[in-house]
């Protein structure tokens, strides 16, 4: 495999902005002890192993580390419409998690879905994605597993799934169906660096696994740029992950955003925080440019002519004045937002997307930006509590058809929806 696709050969290091140095007393101490840390936490990323690159890239931590559960222990609840499943312990403890298994069988699972004792995995496990990793890469993932982590005695959680629908033999037929065990090939007619993203975003980013469309038998319906439905966007636990195709921002900007959480007109929240908390924000600036490159090289699908959204003018007057008494003193009453901390609502891509679900969770339960080194997180509070499900359409609604948008408008019942799906939780 060509040198474009191992992720070792680029040191993962986190990028932090300069502690402010003015300051009297108190302030003076934090901002030394903010600085003392920020140097240690570069410090450490810069010991860090071409293994745990290859698991940060990888965003293991985020799958298999279950609230307050120890470090990739497993145990983590993933809901499914056949019942719901946990994900397992990938420490090297030798009773629960994978200790015993040698580096072919590490291997197996990690591109076929078959486990040491040959039962298939649940595709919840994106392998159809790491199939497409290195052989390198695949190695020093083992090596940093087996010998970097911290053995835990946690036992895995049987799923919720009652049986029949328990049996696992059809997973071998579903592969066959739908799974992609092809490895990563990189195009002559592309740089070096637009496959670097390439290989990144399709492989251990496997960023499909939540952004490309889902068949009927819930597998993605693309795995690379040769079809549209590639990161076309698509709901999945509660969330919808919007399309990343025909992006409209630059590709610093973008870059940014991957490893801060924020750049100077957006910000990530929702599960994406979790993303670059526990991943993009370790990769190296290199990295996520060729991220950020391959993305914005995606065409969008035409883009649809919309009016103004029809909806009442006692609503939208009602959304108006709900928006100036919860969301103006932030966002500012143009929707332009502060730079790198409050984002802009005009072409926001979570206030524009066809399906509003993120937006109205937001809404309800607020949202937060990621924890990255060198920057304390923002956080927007809720007002589930403050809106009736009217109201919170009115906002939405007023939100997306002003400062330029022009979405479509949303129901009191998709307000009642996106309220279950948090309880759901």
């Amino acid at each position: 495999m060509e040198p474009v696709c191992q992720l070792g050969d680029r040191p993962g290091l986190p990028r932090g902005e300069r502690a402010a140095r003015d300051g009297e007393g108190g302030r003076m101490k934090q901002i030394t002890l903010l600085a003392l840390s920020l140097w240690a936490a570069q410090a450490g990323a810069q010991e860090m192993s071409r293994g745990e690159y290859v698991a940060r890239a990888g965003d293991c931590m985020a799958c298999h580390t279950a609230a307050d559960g120890a470090p990739l222990a497993g145990g983590l609840k993933f809901a499914t419409p056949l019942g719901d499943i946990y994900s397992t312990n990938i420490t090297p403890d030798t009773t629960h998690g994978i200790g015993n298994y040698s580096y072919d069988e590490f291997a197996r699972a990690m591109r076929e879905g078959i486990a040491k004792d040959g039962h298939h995995l649940y595709p919840a496990m994106p392998y159809p994605s790491y199939a497409k990793m290195s052989d390198d890469d695949l190695r020093a993932l083992y090596d940093y597993l087996m010998n970097e982590v911290k053995p835990q005695a946690t036992a895995n959680r049987e799923s919720d799934i009652p049986w029949p629908l328990s049996m696992r033999w059809p997973l071998g037929i579903w592969n066959r169906l739908f799974a992609d065990d092809q490895p990563f090939t990189p195009r002559a007619d592309k740089s070096a660096a637009w496959n670097r993203g390439a290989y990144l975003v399709q492989g251990p980013g496997h960023c499909g696994a939540c952004h490309t469309p889902r068949g009927v038998g819930m597998q993605e319906k693309a795995f690379d740029e040769r079809d549209e439905q590639f990161l076309a966007g698509e709901e999945l636990n509660g969330w919808y992950a919007p399309s990343l195709r025909g992006l409209k921002m630059s590709e610093d900007d973008l870059a940014v955003l991957l490893r801060d959480g924020r750049s100077k007109h957006a910000a990530l929240s929702g599960p994406m925080d979790e993303v670059v908390t526990n991943s993009t924000q370790y990769l190296s600036d290199d990295d996520n440019r060729a991220i950020a490159g391959y993305l914005l090289s995606l065409p969008g699908s035409e883009p649809v002519k919309r009016d103004a959204p029809k909806v009442a003018k006692a609503e939208m007057e009602n959304g108006h004045q709900l928006y100036a008494r919860y969301c103006a003193t932030c966002h500012a009453s143009n929707g332009e937002g502060a730079e790198y901390a409050v984002p802009a609502l005009k072409d926001n891509l979570t206030v524009n997307a066809d399906n509003p679900l993120t937006l109205l969770r937001v809404v309800l339960e607020g949202g937060k930006t990621a924890v990255t080194q060198g920057h304390l997180p923002y956080s927007m509070p809720g007002y589930g509590w403050a809106l009736s499900d009217q109201d919170a359409a009115d906002v939405t609604n007023y939100i997306r058809g002003s400062f330029g948008n022009h979405a479509a408008p949303v129901t009191p019942a998709q307000v009642k929806d996106a309220r279950e799906q948090q309880h759901n939780e």
